[in-house]
């Protein structure tokens, strides 16, 4: 299952696409969503390694997401990537792996990726 894609889920599409590019620079594959709704497509058609989650998205939300994972009965290694003040205690509400207040540095992405990546086994 190492070749299963990094799911990025931001409705910022500029945040969207530099996360995709500097991903797929560093040879992850990666799939994108804009809403929770996308990203719950997009884990029926190709599960994820892991989830790059932003919580404030029109269409379903971050919240939305997780509950329909707990839905389906799936479970990922999720990073909460936010701009709120509440990023710490947002990621624990929803039993994320770990979180990234927005805006960080790409180098603490590719930190945070490959660690939460090496404990799900890949």
């Amino acid at each position: 299952m190492s070749g299963a894609p990094i799911l990025v889920v931001d409705d910022d599409a500029s945040i969207l696409a530099t996360i995709q590019e500097i991903l797929e620079f560093e040879g992850y594959p990666v799939q994108t969503a804009t809403n929770g709704a996308e990203a719950l497509l997009a884990v029926e058609r190709r599960p994820p390694s892991l989830v790059l989650l932003d919580m404030r998205m029109p269409v379903l939300d971050g919240w939305g997401f997780i509950d329909g994972l707990r839905e389906r009965g799936m479970a990922f290694p999720v990073l909460v990537m936010t701009a709120a003040q509440d990023t710490r205690r947002w990621a624990e509400d929803v039993g994320a792996a770990g979180y990234l207040a927005k805006p960080f540095e790409l180098s603490d992405l590719l930190a945070a990726v490959e660690r939460l990546r090496d404990t799900a086994g890949h």
